[in-house]
Formats: structure tokens, sequence, C-alpha cells
């Protein structure tokens, strides 16, 4: 009898995963298709303020990821720094201000001056919504580590990519980068374990109304 009942749950929990993931894809189209229409207005004045400031450089930035099972992406981004920025990063590796297997510096000096604002704002995020119809990348999750990070992980923080990543997270509505790497991967973790659509809508709307003025961005 305990055999059956305890079956019994299972099968309802994978029904009810199941049912959610459907769900959150759903919301994933829905959510990127509706933000490029209504964004693309910034899209544009963007485009043309970074051309403006570099015209040689690209408008958009891309960068291979680790997704979900380790698999390899490219992410999209608006370009926030010069040109050669990749080039510079082993120079600057010693002033890592973030603790951890990432890289942050709040006073990078590859960034742009259309850069730093689009930073500040998360506006070159936007262009990970085109991910996000792609299916490399969900509305909300972890963020996608860069694969130099995901080989100094140990197997604790590969729970991470257990799932698919996300464009915003709870690590981002919770402190962003004023938190260690350490914290980040608690966050991750606990979002894995509790995730629901319930707790996704809600990292959304936490998001949105952080995405301008945010003090943690960088």
């Amino acid at each position: 009898m305990n055999a059956r009942l305890d079956n019994s749950t299972n099968h309802s929990l994978d029904e009810a995963r199941q049912t959610y993931l459907i769900a959150k894809r759903m919301l994933d189209i829905l959510g990127a298709v509706c933000g490029i229409v209504v964004l693309l207005p910034v899209f544009v004045i963007v485009a043309l303020l970074i051309k403006m400031e570099d015209p040689k450089g690209p408008v958009f930035f891309h960068q291979i990821r680790v997704g979900k099972n380790g698999k390899h992406f490219r992410m999209y981004k608006f370009r926030s720094m010069i040109s050669n920025a990749e080039e510079l990063l082993p120079q600057l590796l010693s002033q890592n201000e973030i603790e951890g297997h990432m890289f942050k510096m709040k006073h990078d000096p590859r960034i742009t001056k259309v850069g730093k604002f689009i930073r500040k704002t998360s506006i070159d995020e936007l262009p990970q919504l085109f991910n996000v119809l792609k299916g490399h990348m969900s509305l909300v999750g972890p963020r996608p580590p860069l694969p130099r990070e995901v080989k100094e992980y140990s197997s604790y923080h590969m729970q991470r990519l257990q799932v698919t990543p996300g464009c915003t997270g709870l690590w981002q509505v919770s402190g962003r980068n004023s938190l260690n790497f350490e914290q980040m991967i608690e966050l991750d973790i606990q979002y894995i374990v509790h995730r629901s659509f319930l707790l996704d809508l809600k990292i959304i709307l936490k998001t949105v109304s952080m995405l301008l003025g945010s003090k943690n961005a960088y």
C-alpha cells in the first residue's frame, strides 16, 4: 500500500512539474514577444547611440555562456564596452571586486559612456529576449555563467546548471552585485527548489520595478 501511495504522490509531483514547465515556456514566449514589440523604439535609440559613440564597433555583443545541463549557447547583449574589451580582461582580473568565480568591477575602464547608462538601467540585457524565444534562456532563472567560471565550479555549484538560465532571477532582485558568489549560488539553489509559476511572476514584477535606478547594477 505504501509503495502505491508513494508512486501516486511521485506521479502527481511529476505532473505538477510538467504543467509548470509548460506554463513557464508559454510565459517566456509571450513575455519575450511583447517585450520586443513594446521596446522596439528603445532598441533603435540604443543602437543609434552606440553607433554614434563608436561608429566602427558593433551594436550587439555576443558571448558564449553555459546553459542547462552544461550546454553552451551564444548570449546577446547591447555592447556596453569598447570593441577590444575581451582582450583587455586578463589585465583587470586582479582588480575583481566580487568574491568567487565571477568578474565584476564597478569602475571598469572598458565601459563606454553609453554603456555606463545602459548597464545602470539594465537596458544592455534586453537583447536576451531573443535568447528566450530560441529557448536558450527563460525570463526567470539563474544567470548563465561563462565557461571559464564553470571550470572552477564544485559539484555544489554545478546544481545551478540543472535548469534553464534566466534573464532575471532571485539573485538580481535580492541584491545583485552587492552579494558575493556563494550568496548568489545559495539564492539560485533556493529558486530551483521552490520555483513555481507564482514565484516567477513575483520575480518578473520585482525586476520591472527595479529596472530604473538600480544601485547594484554595473
